[in-house]
């Protein structure tokens, strides 16, 4: 056996040892968003601090950095896994070995207290409960920007992290593109003759009911129940421990049965890609989306692109009606899919529709470049966030919960995260485009089985796991790089045919 293959394998051991370490703190985090008793929150943080410890110090330590130095030089000897392994651990430790370990644990103990600071903000409906722990955390963010090196902007530093190699240039060019055909489109909408009646949705749909309902969606669009559950959280999330145990959270609305439903549907799309990486990987870092914006090309194909169109609801909207009996009896199918498809300017992201949804993600991303490019105070982030939905959707938040605290991003430091949702549609419009080269997307849906949608997007995105780049698995998958105008028309045509637009 070559030096090369011992070097390997004692460095393949040591990542699965560090992704063990992640599991347990994922499961740890899992818990602390779905059921903890308040009283708990102090000493679990304490526990998250400690776990977070010890896998930055298994991240940097002398042992792994020498075998990654030493791999990185043989780099042409190794197996595909290997390298691909010593790609991502090599960026990771570097991330790391930049901080001081005790800045690091105390950062993430700092992290785990937010969280709870901002559900009791919300809770309380009060931004200053809140505000002491973001300037926090937006201070060891600019402490940690310099210790890694700043890019182009501080801002571009954290944006690669979640998208690696995407820059404020490019991402202030694509979203005034798509910016400017909203708002163009949306104006249309709201000058249209024909209005759809969206109160029609306000029927009572009982909690157990719609999740009876979500999971038979589930199941036809692959979610394995083996290897995954659902349960209950203030804001919505999917977490993967590994392959076997993906998990997905979401918030029911008795009256608002989209909450709910559509938001399982969304979260489902997350953990159909983690559930479909290839087995060889799991247990390792590569076992992991390649990027937020790849992931949420993956949730938002499912919710808007799949759950939100005419066939999908041709072929369930029975099914709704069965569990929400007698709720929707009365309500046509068309009047019930123009409903699902108004668009009309809101407050909240998660529940926005598909036209408006692009603009609350511009909003968070315009004021995550002022905090960080322009050291906007975190005392007037309550009155930007205002001023900039009265700008971009024309409506002002009444009080904090339907204002900044919607959201846990910042809770959790997660600065450069909120672009990728809308890279994410423009992934998903993209992909679209492509699968229909090959699959008849309407005939799937109708025939009630939606694995050929699955098993397509495995082949071309789940798969590769973090082994190939954002960039490459896009190429690959749909022959280009990103382009809006694959959602722009997407939209289009959508709201053409649902506003009877001329």
């Amino acid at each position: 056996m070559t030096n090369s293959h011992t070097v390997s394998a004692a460095f393949i051991e040591q990542c699965k040892k560090i992704k063990g370490y992640e599991e347990a703190l994922a499961l740890v985090y899992w818990d602390m968003r779905t059921g903890i008793p308040t009283q708990g929150t102090t000493q679990r943080s304490n526990v998250v601090g400690l776990l977070s410890a010890e896998i930055f110090r298994l991240s940097t330590e002398p042992a792994l950095i020498e075998n990654v130095t030493y791999l990185e030089a043989h780099h042409d000897e190794l197996e595909p896994l290997v390298q691909a392994l010593v790609t991502d651990i090599s960026q990771k430790t570097a991330r790391f070995a930049a901080i001081p370990p005790a800045e690091y644990e105390a950062y993430t103990v700092l992290q785990s207290n937010a969280e709870a600071a901002w559900e009791e903000a919300r809770a309380q409906n009060d931004y200053s409960l809140f505000q002491p722990y973001l300037a926090e955390i937006i201070a060891y963010k600019k402490k940690f920007i310099s210790y890694w090196g700043e890019k182009d902007t501080p801002y571009d530093t954290l944006l690669d992290q979640f998208e690696p190699g995407m820059t404020v240039a490019v991402l202030d060019e694509l979203f005034a593109e798509v910016r400017t055909a909203m708002v163009d489109l949306l104006k249309r909408t709201q000058a249209a003759e024909h209005q759809p009646d969206a109160s029609v949705l306000e029927r009572p749909f009982a909690k157990d009911k719609q999740i009876a309902f979500s999971e038979e969606v589930l199941q036809k669009m692959g979610f394995d129940f083996e290897s995954g559950r659902i349960d209950d959280t203030i804001h919505p999330f999917a977490i993967s421990l590994n392959q076997g145990d993906v998990r997905i959270t979401t918030r029911y609305d008795e009256l608002n049965f989209k909450t709910a439903v559509l938001g399982l549907i969304h979260e489902g799309g997350h953990a159909i890609y983690e559930q479909n990486i290839d087995a060889q990987y799991d247990g390792t870092p590569l076992s992991e989306g390649v990027s937020m914006g790849i992931h949420e090309s993956q949730s938002l194909f499912y919710e808007i692109i799949l759950g939100s169109s005419e066939a999908f609801w041709q072929d369930n909207y029975a099914r709704l009606q069965h569990y929400a009996q007698p709720a929707f009896d009365d309500v046509p199918f068309d009047v019930f899919y123009e409903a699902l498809n108004e668009t009309k300017p809101s407050l909240i992201r998660i529940e926005a529709d598909i036209l408006t949804y692009a603009l609350h993600i511009i909003i968070r991303y315009e004021i995550e470049k002022a905090l960080f490019n322009d050291n906007l105070d975190v005392a007037e982030v309550q009155t930007v966030w205002q001023a900039k939905y009265q700008e971009h959707l024309g409506i002002t938040p009444a009080n904090d919960v339907e204002g900044l605290l919607q959201d846990i991003h910042w809770a959790g430091g997660d600065f450069g995260y909120f672009p990728s949702y809308l890279l994410g549609l423009l992934n998903a419009a993209q992909l679209e485009q492509a699968m229909r080269q090959t699959i008849d997307i309407e005939s799937v849906i109708a025939s009630g089985n939606y694995l050929p949608i699955k098993n397509w997007l495995t082949e071309h995105v789940h798969q590769y796991g973090k082994t190939k780049t954002p960039t490459a698995i896009m190429k690959n998958a749909t022959g280009a790089s990103l382009q809006p105008r694959h959602l722009i028309d997407f939209l289009e045509k959508r709201y053409t045919s649902v506003y009877k637009l001329k």
